[in-house]
């Protein structure tokens, strides 16, 4: 099908900040679907909208690869290397590493963590009070996530949680933003390098029971991980932790609110409900937006031609409302909805998160209890986004409790 001039005319570029939360992207998304389901964006460059190409690309290493970068301004098209990093990684690379620290997210592992997750959960509620005027973000969202990753990692009692997030937030801005606030950004990032330098060196002096330990302790290729290696590798899990889950919990509330049938049907229905609930959440928050992939051959994709050294971005939100993939209700929020198609939420393949089961723990938790305190929170004024060409999230919510 030949794209309308309307379509080959949308500004759908995806290496813009801020295209995410444009008031008419989902239908610009609806319309590539329809109509230009694999689009050039830029020469050599294209978009993936449906769900069963973005599943083709996720699980196909040897023909769409990572090494060659993921990320949409990412360091390595410029040729940077980033060692350590997992995202970056191909077969049989990747597998080897991301077995480094899988034995911390596994769905059992995780399940030893609810104690800690309802622990944060309930301190973090436990300074609010009904009918109080707040920032979901700063007061719900943010510390929650902040709190359990730096548990998990094993600094929970080297660093304040508010500064967590300041550096969390500075490396997620660092590759979408120019000039004197790059530079502020690059250099509070730096400060969180330093800070995992230094945790790295303090556990080669006294190893603890916790994965920046183990990442310490491994080896690859039968050798010992580097010091630059073993910040990298927590560097991704730290942000990705961090960030995803953040939007995800602000996400969720706002759609909550923003669907109150959805809402009293979730608060009638009780935990059991929860999970289900958790995986909607998910698909329509969607808080990755996009990765990429390059591509090593001449192939067909969506009825175009992608040539070898194509940069091909896969539109995650996209393919969570095709109607191919979930009917026709797929543009309708719904807690109930039959979990017979998996989400993009967590990608798919090699890189599905590795910290999926954290999340959809905390999202849970949050959820139960906050609802338990706040049935009838109410948002107040309009939110603020987050500009990135990574995440959708709100920067700041307000709410009445």
């Amino acid at each position: 099908m030949v794209p309308s001039p309307s379509v080959q005319a949308l500004p759908v570029d995806p290496e813009q900040a801020g295209l995410f939360t444009d008031p008419e992207y989902f239908e610009r998304m609806a319309r590539l679907r329809a109509e230009a389901p694999v689009q050039r964006y830029a020469p050599h460059s294209w978009t993936v909208a449906r769900y069963d190409d973005v599943r083709t690309v996720s699980r196909d290493p040897a023909r769409f690869r990572s090494g060659q970068g993921v990320l949409m301004n990412d360091p390595m098209r410029a040729g940077h290397a980033i060692p350590g990093s997992i995202l970056h990684m191909d077969p049989p690379e990747h597998a080897a590493w991301r077995r480094l620290g899988s034995r911390w997210f596994t769905p059992r592992a995780v399940a030893r963590m609810e104690e800690t997750v309802r622990a944060v959960t309930d301190s973090v509620l436990g300074e609010l009070s009904p009918g109080q005027a707040v920032d979901l973000v700063d007061a719900v969202a943010a510390p929650i996530p902040v709190v359990v990753i730096a548990e998990l990692l094993g600094v929970g009692d080297a660093v304040d949680r508010h500064e967590f997030r300041r550096w969390s937030d500075a490396c997620i801005e660092a590759a979408d933003i120019e000039g004197d606030d790059a530079a502020a950004r690059m250099a509070t990032a730096g400060e969180l390098f330093a800070f995992l330098h230094e945790q790295v060196a303090d556990r080669r002096r006294a190893p603890r029971d916790d994965l920046i330990t183990t990442l310490v302790q491994a080896e690859v290729d039968d050798r010992p991980l580097r010091d630059d290696e073993v910040v990298m590798y927590c560097l991704a899990l730290l942000v990705a932790g961090n960030e995803t889950t953040r939007h995800l919990i602000s996400g969720s509330l706002a759609a909550l609110a923003e669907h109150p049938d959805q809402r009293r049907s979730l608060i009638a229905a009780g935990p059991a409900a929860l999970p289900g609930a958790v995986e909607e959440c998910l698909r329509w928050i969607t808080p990755i937006q996009t990765f990429a992939r390059t591509a090593t051959v001449d192939l067909e994709l969506g009825g175009e031609t992608i040539e070898a050294g194509d940069w091909v971005v896969m539109l995650y939100a996209s393919a969570n409302r095709d109607e191919r993939a979930f009917g026709p209700t797929a543009d309708r929020f719904d807690i109930a909805r039959p979990p017979d198609t998996a989400h993009t939420a967590f990608g798919f393949g090699e890189h599905l998160c590795l910290g999926a089961s954290l999340a959809r723990l905390e999202a849970r938790v949050l959820l139960e209890r906050f609802l338990l305190r706040f049935p009838t929170f109410t948002p107040t004024d309009p939110p603020t986004w987050v500009q990135s060409t990574l995440v959708r999230g709100f920067a700041s919510l307000g709410a009445t409790l």
